[in-house]
């Protein structure tokens, strides 16, 4: 599994990365929020373990954690996130879920309620792509079944003999067995299709 901690201060981020090396199998960071995007490209990165404020000197209302949450939740697919607020910043945290978090900690946090958040948030998140492409899938099959029952018997007959070919490689002995018709009989359904 691989995780991605995105926060501005080196200390937090070390002390993370040390905390949760037993959990992940790579773990890489950045105190700087526009590099997500980048990092997060290959579409491998399991969690981001996400700070809501990036700029010490600025603000600390959590919109930079709010935008970035925005753009990584635009990604497809994209990873958990679980956000990491003060302890005062419950309602921000509530209003992260409500963009996509799947949870959040306070700081200061507890190690094995992180992990477990982490850990959770991943499943859900796979459980959730997961029934996304059964029903993508279910849906296209759906589509596929509505077309054939259009069909009239002989494009019925045409697209059974093209998908029993393309199984076979292109083999024409091979589909003809399997069609339970000779070699003959194959290519004169094939002529009459052309």
């Amino acid at each position: 599994m691989k995780l991605l901690i995105a926060d501005d201060n080196s200390a937090v981020r070390s002390s993370l990365k040390l905390l949760l090396a037993g959990t992940f199998d790579r773990i890489i960071t950045t105190a700087d929020p526009r590099l997500i995007p980048a990092m997060l490209a290959e579409g491998d990165v399991d969690a981001v373990l996400l700070d809501m404020n990036f700029d010490p000197a600025g603000e600390l209302d959590g919109a930079d954690g709010l935008f970035w949450l925005s753009r990584i939740m635009e990604m497809e697919p994209h990873p958990a996130v679980v956000v990491i607020t003060a302890f005062g910043d419950v309602a921000l945290a509530v209003e992260a879920m409500k963009i996509g978090a799947s949870d959040f900690v306070t700081k200061p946090w507890d190690n094995d309620d992180l992990k477990a958040k982490l850990r959770r948030a991943i499943a859900d998140n796979r459980k959730r792509r997961d029934d996304r492409d059964l029903l993508a899938e279910a849906q296209e099959l759906r589509s596929a079944a509505a077309t054939k029952s259009r069909m009239t018997l002989d494009e019925l007959k045409a697209s059974h003999i093209k998908e029993v070919i393309d199984d076979c490689g292109g083999n024409l002995s091979l589909a003809a067995t399997r069609l339970g018709i000779n070699r003959q009989t194959l290519y004169n359904q094939l002529r009459k299709q052309s």
